[in-house]
C-alpha cells in the first residue's frame, strides 16, 4: 500500500529533479540531442563577454546544469546556447517565473477596471463577517504579504504546503486549498513567499473572466485571455500553462515555453509594457510591479528587485554589484529572466541548480551582467 507520505516524497523528488506535472504523468519527454551552440550565426560578441557566458556551461562548473542561455542587447539576440538535448524549440519549465506572468495578467484586468488593486480581494471564502482575511487586497497578494498561513518549503521538502498543493491533497482544487488557509498575521505585517498565493491570483483572474464553474470553460477563458492580451501580441506562442482539475491555472510555478519566448517576456517588461510601439500594459502597473514592497525591499509586485533584502533573508540577485533598476523573474532551480533597463539588456538562463550552487550561479550571472 502506498502511503500519502510516500506519494508526497516521490512528488518532492520530481520537484527537485526539475520535472513538470505533465512529464511526471508520462505525457512529455526530453528532446533528442541537438547542436548546443547557436551563437556562431549571431553577430560577433566581445570574447570576454562570451567567455563569461560560456562559463555557465563549463563541464567542471559549479552552477549545475545550464540548459539554455540567451543574451539580448537593445532587443537583438547576441548570444544563444543550449545544453545537450535542448535547442531553441525546446519548451522548458518556468517554475516561479510564472508568478510574474500571473502578475501581468492581473494587471490587465486592473487596467480594464474589472479588478481593484486596493479593494478587498474577491475570494468568496473570505467574505464572512468577522473573517480577518476579508481585509486582504490584490496588492497584499502580489507583495506576498497577505498574512495567510503558508510553508513554501518544508523540512523535509514534502512537508511543505507547496508540495501538498501541487501533488498531494490540494492538487484537485489548488485555489481552494490555498484560500482555506487561515490568517497567521495581519496583511502587510510580514513577507511570506508563497506559490499558493499566485494560484489564488490565477483563481481570481479566472473568476473575473467567466462565471462558469466548469473546468473546461475556466481553462478556455484563461487561455483565450492569455492569447489575446499576452502571447499573440508578444509572439510568445510556445507559452503553455498547466491547470488543476477545477480548471484553475497553476499561476505560481508550472508554465512551459522556449527560451526565446521567455526572452520576449523579459523584453516586454524591459520596455515597460510596450511592444512594437503599442502599449499593452499601463505604465502605472509597471511602476507598481517594480516598486519595493513594504515588507521586503527585494520584492515588488510578484517580481524580484536588485535591492537589499531584510537581515536573514536569502539573496535573490546582486544589489552590491548590479544596477539599481535591474530586476528578474526567478524560478526554482535557477530559472532566470534578468532585465537591466539601464544597460538595455535581457538575459534568460534555464537549467537545474542545487541550493548549494546558487551563490556561484548568482556570481556568474552578476559577472555576465557587469560585462555587458
Amino acid at each position: 500500500m502506498i502511503t500519502k507520505k510516500a506519494m508526497l516524497a516521490s512528488a518532492a523528488l520530481l520537484l527537485l529533479g526539475g520535472w513538470s506535472l505533465t512529464q511526471a504523468a508520462g505525457q512529455g519527454a526530453l528532446p533528442e540531442p541537438r547542436p548546443v551552440d547557436a551563437s556562431e550565426a549571431l553577430p560577433a560578441l566581445d570574447p570576454a563577454i562570451k567567455g563569461k557566458a560560456d562559463a555557465l556551461f563549463a563541464d567542471a562548473g559549479d552552477v549545475g546544469e545550464t540548459r539554455a542561455l540567451l543574451v539580448l542587447q537593445d532587443g537583438e539576440l547576441v548570444y544563444e546556447r543550449y545544453g545537450q538535448g535542448f535547442d531553441r524549440n525546446s519548451k522548458l519549465i518556468s517554475w516561479s517565473m510564472a508568478k510574474s506572468i500571473t502578475a501581468v495578467l492581473t494587471g490587465f484586468l486592473v487596467a480594464d477596471g474589472q479588478l481593484s488593486l486596493d479593494g478587498p480581494a474577491p475570494v468568496a471564502a473570505w467574505q464572512r463577517s468577522g473573517d480577518p482575511r476579508g481585509a486582504i487586497t490584490l496588492r497584499h497578494l502580489l507583495h506576498m504579504s497577505s498574512g495567510l498561513e503558508h510553508v513554501e518549503t518544508g523540512d523535509p521538502v514534502w512537508k511543505g504546503d507547496t508540495v501538498d498543493m501541487l501533488f498531494g491533497g490540494g492538487a484537485g482544487d489548488m485555489a481552494g486549498f490555498a484560500e482555506a488557509k487561515p490568517a497567521a498575521a495581519k496583511p502587510d505585517e510580514i513577507f511570506n513567499y508563497s506559490s499558493a498565493t499566485s494560484v489564488i491570483l490565477a483563481d481570481i483572474v479566472a473568476d473575473t473572466l467567466t462565471p462558469s464553474d466548469n473546468p473546461e470553460a475556466r481553462r478556455d477563458a484563461m487561455l483565450d485571455f492569455m492569447r489575446g492580451r499576452l502571447t499573440e501580441p508578444l509572439g510568445m506562442t510556445s507559452l503553455t500553462p498547466e491547470f488543476d482539475a477545477r480548471g484553475t491555472m497553476i499561476g505560481g510555478s508550472v508554465m512551459h515555453a522556449t527560451a526565446r519566448d521567455y526572452a520576449k517576456f523579459g523584453e516586454f517588461l524591459r520596455n515597460h509594457g510596450v511592444v512594437d510601439g503599442q502599449r499593452l500594459l499601463p505604465e502605472t502597473w509597471m511602476r507598481f510591479m517594480l516598486t519595493p514592497s513594504q515588507d521586503d525591499a527585494g520584492y515588488g509586485g510578484h517580481i524580484w528587485l536588485n535591492r537589499r533584502r531584510p537581515p536573514g533573508s536569502d539573496a535573490a540577485l546582486w544589489p552590491d554589484r548590479g544596477p539599481n533598476d535591474l530586476f528578474a523573474c526567478i524560478g526554482h532551480q535557477g530559472q532566470y529572466i534578468i532585465v537591466s533597463p539601464s544597460q538595455r539588456v535581457t538575459i534568460v538562463r534555464l537549467g537545474i541548480t542545487r541550493d548549494d550552487e546558487f551563490p556561484a550561479l548568482r556570481r556568474h550571472l552578476a559577472d555576465l551582467t557587469a560585462a555587458l
